[in-house]
């Protein structure tokens, strides 16, 4: 299945989580986004506005923030490893669920839940592409339990123009790639995350603010109940 559907996926649309898969010794995609025209992709150098601090954040109030984000919600900007970009919204739900919504008109869709990731794709009527989450360096955001301070998690940990940078992997899986997660002070707020391959290229989500979702759906999160709305068949 998963090699049919790599066959009908169209390659700007595989840039958001990238996954190792050794058993075809190549790096696969998941997508989030349609790409736009390149005219937009300056929006990549978008800086930061935040109040300057002197040192990085500890892992441990890192881990304490995110731990704490629960049901959330934020527009968000994302800057593909080709330059292109594109403009959607996100809904989190942690533990293990998350919504990619592409802009409108484009009705393209990525859902996380039940442990599995599964991609719609606006140009195709075939069932969507699904991989395991853990497979994906977003796991280690929508974990259960979030500790920063795990052995081998954390492989960078700086301070760079008013922000702290946390580069994280999967300690026991460092093949499915990595997440550089962004932080600004005062108070703690994730601002964006990179994801990088391992090829070297990187996709980033720049976030806008991160506000309470209240109880959102869990239909919102629901594959099946997607598929059953396109009228998507198995």
């Amino acid at each position: 299945m998963i090699e049919n559907a790599a066959r009908r996926t169209s390659a700007p649309l595989r840039q958001l989580i990238g996954r190792g898969d050794a058993r075809r010794g190549r790096i696969s995609y998941i997508p989030l986004m349609k790409p736009l025209r390149a005219l937009f992709a300056p929006l990549a150098l978008l800086a930061l506005s935040a109040p300057a601090f002197a040192d990085k954040i500890a892992l441990g109030d890192l881990s304490a923030y995110l731990n704490k984000l629960t049901t959330v919600q934020s527009d968000f900007t994302q800057v593909n490893a080709d330059g292109t970009v594109s403009l959607g919204r996100i809904f989190i739900k942690r533990p293990g669920r998350v919504r990619f919504e592409y802009a409108p008109p484009d009705k393209s869709l990525v859902l996380a839940s039940a442990e599995t990731v599964a991609i719609f794709d606006a140009k195709s009527n075939q069932p969507p592409e699904e991989y395991p989450l853990k497979r994906t360096p977003l796991n280690l955001i929508l974990a259960p339990k979030i500790d920063l301070g795990r052995a081998k998690m954390v492989v960078g940990h700086k301070e760079v123009e008013n922000s702290t940078r946390v580069v994280a992997q999967d300690p026991e899986h460092p093949e499915y790639g990595t997440i550089e997660l962004v932080f600004t002070a005062d108070p703690i707020a994730l601002r964006q995350w990179v994801i990088t391959d391992d090829l070297g290229q990187q996709t980033t989500v720049i976030l806008g603010e991160l506000t309470p979702a209240g109880n959102l759906k869990a239909s919102l999160f629901n594959i099946v109940e997607e598929k059953s709305r396109r009228n998507i068949r198995n």
